[in-house]
């Protein structure tokens, strides 16, 4: 546990003393976002290339206090090592790509590409992939193409989902936050203290830079950052996925692992699913940007930035709070456990959707209205 407060505590100061630097560097170097395109929220330009300390820090802290000596079988230590080595690789792979587009641009076609080999690379050599679903719909396992296509697809989806949600001030910092802290947790009592340590390490790189990017924003994480997130906290959920169920307590047994993943991941999934339907059913690419992401509504119902993030922060914490929950509906005797947490935690991120909708519609009727009147 020692040591986990120490990975935090250090990814927190390297990010909290270097970014102001890097803002500065930044600044100098002309590394900025203009606000230049109609659909963009802030109206000043702000250095994009945040994500360069997060990735640094986070690896920074991680490398540091990384001990292999707390394994106690060799297996366990080689399999650890190796894993370690393929998230850093992969992650490289993803974080220049992210630093070209922070930069000068990388077409969408592009960065998907990398994102799959990326997924194949820890998919195919790592074996890091869903092998399952867990009970959820009565499944269990799935043959060996289906799990290597399904994670693949996870992969892809989660990446992209906190790149999308990075639209305002301290929001995919924040979120991301939130989701490093639910893994984090559910890691420690499963005393998988490596993936503790990662989780520990993104969750202070994270903090240190939400205090430079909460509203008023003074830097953006860009694509450099947003990658990077969405790839390690992918990876946490499908470890935590695939973790033996003969390894955890009484209490985490009786909990979906799926469905815990799930609600930590619920924001970013959820306006990424809604944002891709819309673009389908309008004819449009996935991946052309647009405002009909849920933080546009929200701020188009006159919240300011704040407001709309913590709005948000408080959606992702009282999921993953119904996921606990759902320890009363899973029991060793009941088949359908993991179906029904899942209904409920989909219910309440429906409600929380239909909240917003709502509150965009009667803004509509009232300026419909008041434009009538005059």
């Amino acid at each position: 546990m020692a040591t986990l407060v120490l990975v935090f505590l250090t990814a927190f100061v390297v990010v909290l003393y270097s970014t102001p630097a890097l803002i500065k560097v930044a600044v100098l170097k002309r590394l900025i976002d203009a606000p230049s395109e109609e659909r963009k929220i802030h109206k000043r330009s702000i250095p994009t290339i945040g994500g360069i300390i997060i990735y640094a820090g986070t690896l920074f802290a991680y490398s540091l206090w990384y001990n292999i000596e707390d394994r106690i079988y060799y297996d366990k230590i080689f399999q650890s090592v190796t894993e370690f080595k393929l998230i850093i690789a992969t992650s490289l792979i993803l974080f220049f790509v992210g630093v070209k587009d922070d930069i000068v641009g990388t077409a969408p076609v592009k960065k998907l590409f990398a994102h799959i080999v990326v997924a194949l690379i820890l998919v195919l050599i790592g074996d890091i992939r869903i092998t399952g679903l867990h009970g959820i719909f009565g499944v269990s396992d799935i043959p060996y193409w289906g799990s290597v296509f399904l994670s693949i697809f996870t992969y892809v989806v989660v990446v992209n989902s906190f790149n999308l949600i990075d639209g305002v001030d301290g929001l995919a910092a924040g979120v991301g936050f939130l989701s490093c802290c639910a893994f984090g947790v559910w890691f420690i009592f499963a005393s998988e203290f490596p993936y503790a340590a990662l989780s520990f390490a993104l969750a202070g790189a994270l903090l240190g830079f939400l205090i430079f990017n909460f509203s008023p924003a003074k830097i953006f994480m860009g694509d450099s950052g947003s990658l990077i997130i969405g790839m390690f906290v992918c990876v946490m959920a499908i470890k935590l996925i695939e973790y033996p169920i003969q390894q955890l307590d009484s209490f985490w047994v009786n909990i979906s692992k799926p469905v815990f993943a799930i609600s930590a991941l619920a924001y970013p999934l959820m306006d990424t699913l809604r944002v891709f339907i819309i673009r389908a059913l309008k004819g449009q690419s996935p991946f052309n940007a647009d405002r009909n992401h849920i933080h546009h509504k929200l701020l188009d119902c006159k919240f300011s930035h704040t407001k709309t993030v913590v709005i948000i922060y408080v959606f992702s914490m009282l999921i993953v709070c119904a996921s606990v929950l759902t320890y009363f509906f899973n029991s060793p005797s009941n088949n359908n456990g993991p179906t029904y947490s899942l209904l409920a935690v989909v219910s309440i991120a429906a409600l929380f959707l239909f909240y917003v909708i709502n509150l965009n519609s009667k803004k509509n009727k009232v300026k419909r209205s008041h434009d009538s009147s005059h």
